[in-house]
């Protein structure tokens, strides 16, 4: 079976592939879906978020699915490591989602030592206070920090900026 595709359609169907460590975030809303040619086959530019990232295979192993259940079976997914990944690539829609689902969005354009010397201050995703502590720079993923607010009490992940 032949079947016709653009590159807009296939990227549509990838700007639906989840994240698999934070399933409220989509490839395209983290920025890694970097690009797509159409030729003898499907080529998918992804740049892993950095690269020791444990859930890099899983999300090229859910590109390939996506684009199967599509009727694409001759995919073939390529590694952009450069430019680097930042996190300033995470959509505006995709930092409301992080703030929804109770995650810090990465400040724009911070880096990490600003933030390990207290010259940002990051606000709680579940109140807005900015009365907040670092509780460990290591949260459930290598790309989150666990932090605590001191008004409302709560705990909550930072998204690190990278």
């Amino acid at each position: 079976m032949t079947i016709a595709l653009s590159r807009e359609q296939v990227l549509e169907w990838l700007a639906a592939v989840v994240d698999p460590e934070i399933p409220v975030l989509t490839i395209a809303d983290l920025g890694i879906l970097r690009d797509v040619t159409i030729g003898d086959h499907v080529t998918v530019q992804l740049t892993p978020t950095y690269s020791g990232c444990p859930a890099t295979e899983v999300i090229e192993k859910s590109v390939i699915d996506a684009l199967s259940e599509k009727g694409i079976e001759n995919v073939r997914i390529e590694r952009v490591l450069s430019p680097a990944w930042t996190t300033d690539w995470i959509s505006d829609e995709g930092r409301e989602k992080l703030r929804e689902y109770g995650i810090a969005p990465p400040e724009t354009g911070a880096s990490k030592r600003e933030l390990v010397h207290g010259a940002r201050t990051i606000a709680c995703p579940r109140c807005a206070s900015v009365n907040t502590a670092v509780v460990s720079e290591f949260g459930s993923t290598a790309c989150k920090a666990s932090y605590k607010c001191n008004d409302c009490l709560e705990p909550f992940e930072y998204f690190k900026c990278i």
